[in-house]
């Protein structure tokens, strides 16, 4: 028997210009008043705060960059090691492998080894 999952919608701030007849839809649990958000306390006037945003943004900006360049190399070496041969679904095993804890990694095994005897494959 499949069960159906139901999505709640996306809670959003309520804005002091909006009317209580605009609220969405699934969001009894939160009171529309705890939603408000003041669109005066926006940035426009705080030039610092404008400053910081805009700091916080580019640096993220910097770092998303990064992390792109760093995956294109790692997919770099995946391929120079098929290239020389290497099963790279084994490589990439082993690189999870490493990446989590030995008592993880134990366990794990524990739990493998014992579906395996009970499907027979021992």
């Amino acid at each position: 028997m499949a069960l159906k999952i139901q999505k709640k919608p996306a809670k959003r701030p309520k804005f002091d210009d909006e009317d209580e007849d605009d609220d969405l839809v699934g969001n009894d649990e939160v009171p529309a008043s705890s939603r408000k958000v003041k669109r005066s306390d926006n940035l426009e006037g705080n030039t610092d705060a404008g400053a910081r945003l805009r700091s916080f943004i580019q640096r993220i900006e910097r770092l998303e960059e990064d992390k792109k360049a760093v995956a294109d190399d790692i997919k770099d070496v995946y391929a120079e090691a098929k290239s020389s041969g290497f099963d790279v679904k084994v490589i990439r095993a082993i690189v999870a492998r490493r990446r989590k804890e030995a008592e993880e990694v134990r366990e794990f095994e524990e739990l493998l080894d014992l579906y395996l005897a009970q499907l027979g494959y021992e």
